[in-house]
């Protein structure tokens, strides 16, 4: 479960932005100014930050750069008023994802984050995937098929069931390749004789679905 920091001073908003946000199935916290989020971000490890431009104290900018400076991937999403707009897009060319312009609507709100943490993950894809290993066990698209037919709902195979489902009748060709996706680490054969994806395979098989759900998205 995503976990998502609110930040604001108004007690009523945070209320019912939580209740938002738990009823769409993320984890969420709430802190009434910047230091107490500064704080939660020290102990606590959060995948979005919903951080008000304007408090009492530490104000949303200083609170960015100091939630930055303990935790450089979490993502930040501003909320402003009109007034401040200029303050938000400021805080985007220092590092936050985007910003909200109150009043908003609960979609929009919803919308914003879930785009902002997909975004994320791609990005976080990105690094998995461009290692030389991994990469070179993805290069070959029979690779690829094989990776996300063990990645599906009881992805446990035998080598003839893989050899049936991926259509291919030269086993030697089959074989090898599994013998590439193990080397690298991608995949392992129980004492059953069963292939089933690594743990860094279930890594690997969850960013290729993240990169392809955005390149056709």
């Amino acid at each position: 479960m995503q976990s998502i920091l609110i930040v604001d001073d108004d007690r009523e908003l945070r209320e019912n932005l939580s209740e938002v946000l738990n009823d769409e199935g993320f984890a969420v916290t709430a802190a009434a100014d910047g230091r107490a989020a500064v704080e939660l971000v020290k102990s606590r490890d959060f995948d979005l930050v919903l951080l008000d431009m304007v408090m009492p104290g530490l104000s949303g900018l200083e609170a960015l750069l100091l939630i930055q400076q303990q935790k450089p991937h979490i993502r930040v999403v501003m909320i402003t008023a009109f007034s401040t707009v200029e303050n938000a897009v400021q805080a985007m060319r220092r590092g936050a994802a985007d910003y909200l312009t109150k009043p908003f609507r609960t979609t929009v709100l919803v919308s914003t984050i879930r785009r902002v943490l997909e975004e994320a993950r791609f990005k976080a894809c990105k690094t998995v995937l461009d290692t030389d290993s991994t990469f070179n066990a993805l290069a070959n698209p029979l690779r690829r098929k094989i990776l996300m037919l063990l990645g599906e709902k009881g992805g446990h195979r035998r080598f003839m069931d893989l050899t049936r489902e991926l259509g291919i009748d030269d086993h030697t060709k089959v074989n090898f390749h599994l013998k590439v996706l193990k080397e690298n680490g991608l995949v392992d054969q129980d004492g059953q004789k069963y292939y089933g994806l690594s743990a860094e395979g279930e890594k690997v098989n969850q960013c290729l679905n993240v990169i392809i759900k955005h390149l056709t998205g």
